[in-house]
C-alpha cells in the first residue's frame, strides 16, 4: 500500500503524513485541535523553523480557515521540550 503523503503549511516539504504534526479544525464546531478529530487539517513539520514562519505568516490560519489560538501555537512549541 502506498503512504499517505502531505505537505508541510510552512515549508511545502512532502513527505509521508506520520512526520508532520497535524492541526485540525473540526468540522461540526470549527474549534481547533492538535492530532484528533474529523474535520479539514493541515501539517507541519515537526522543526522550530517551520513553526516559527507558520506563527508569523499565519499559515496555519490560512489553511484551515480558521482562528488559531495562542494555546494552540504554546502546545505546538511545548512538544520540542
Amino acid at each position: 500500500m502506498k503512504p499517505n503523503y502531505r505537505r508541510c503549511v510552512s515549508c511545502k516539504k512532502l513527505a509521508s503524513k506520520e512526520d508532520f504534526w497535524r492541526v485540525v479544525r473540526l468540522s461540526k464546531s470549527s474549534t481547533v485541535k492538535l492530532d484528533e478529530g474529523e474535520g479539514r487539517a493541515a501539517y507541519i513539520c515537526p522543526q522550530p523553523d517551520c513553526l516559527k514562519i507558520a506563527h508569523k505568516k499565519n499559515k496555519l490560519g490560512r489553511s484551515l480557515k480558521a482562528y488559531i489560538s495562542p494555546e494552540i501555537y504554546q502546545s505546538l512549541w511545548e512538544r520540542f521540550n
